[in-house]
């Protein structure tokens, strides 16, 4: 086994048993290269891997931090992907000639869950706005998004912006840059009232992805869920 290998494996491991939290800074390159007796190298190539596999982010001019993504989707496997080209589904749909739409059918303020404020790397004393809508193309409806954002890191969310892209608010409005997302996939049968706002059979199945989405600097500021009709088609590019 490759040297890097050994230690990607070896700063996993100290991830999943909690030597290395969730949001914490990792060792230096030179540290780790006297820890483990490692050329850097090793550690370069042992930290994109890590990257690849979306547990960690580096942060310009501060190091490298372990990603918050182990208490939601748990460690990387079948069915999880990173992906570092993340787009929204207006986004997914802006080359095509169709017309994207919402249906509101939920926004509050509220405390997270111990869960979400985890995947978010908040205390659950905080506040996030709590956001559940139905997408459509071209008034068809195509998924159902559950999506918890910090109102701290995400100031001024009104509802009239859940009527478009949320993303463009972000990016346009406040200025963040959106870098990646950590997804895990499954397939899952609706509720019943997915069932109605989808117009679908109650029986039909669903593509359920839920996703951590990062900014640039490595930050978590999106926590969701969203379930996909049949027709859905997933892409990913995984990139570092």
């Amino acid at each position: 086994m490759s040297k890097y290998i050994e230690l990607a494996q070896a700063l996993r491991l100290a991830m999943e048993n909690g030597t290395y939290k969730a949001g914490s800074r990792l060792p230096t390159t030179p540290e780790l290269c006297e820890m483990y007796q490692v050329s850097n190298t090793t550690v370069k190539k042992a930290m994109d891997e890590l990257g690849q596999q979306g547990l960690v982010a580096r942060r310009r001019g501060s190091g490298i931090y372990v990603k918050s993504t182990s208490s939601l989707l748990g460690s990387p496997r079948s069915g999880q992907s990173m992906s570092g080209q993340m787009t929204g589904f207006s986004a997914e749909h802006a080359n095509s000639n169709v017309v994207v739409t919402s249906e509101v059918h939920g926004f509050s303020v509220e405390h997270p869950s111990q869960k979400v404020a985890t995947a978010l790397g908040i205390p659950p004393e905080e506040f996030v706005y709590s956001i559940c809508r139905v997408r459509l193309t071209d008034g068809t409806p195509r998924n159902v998004e559950y999506t918890y954002m910090p109102l701290n890191l995400v100031p001024g969310l009104l509802e009239k912006h859940l009527y478009g892209s949320i993303y463009r608010y972000l990016e346009h409005d406040l200025g963040l840059k959106i870098g990646s997302a950590h997804r895990a996939l499954r397939a899952v049968l609706p509720t019943k009232d997915e069932a109605e706002w989808l117009k679908i059979e109650p029986g039909s199945p669903l593509l359920e992805v839920r996703q951590i989405g990062f900014l640039d600097d490595g930050t978590p500021f999106e926590c969701s869920t969203s379930r996909h009709t049949c027709e859905y088609e997933f892409f990913v590019v995984s990139t570092y």
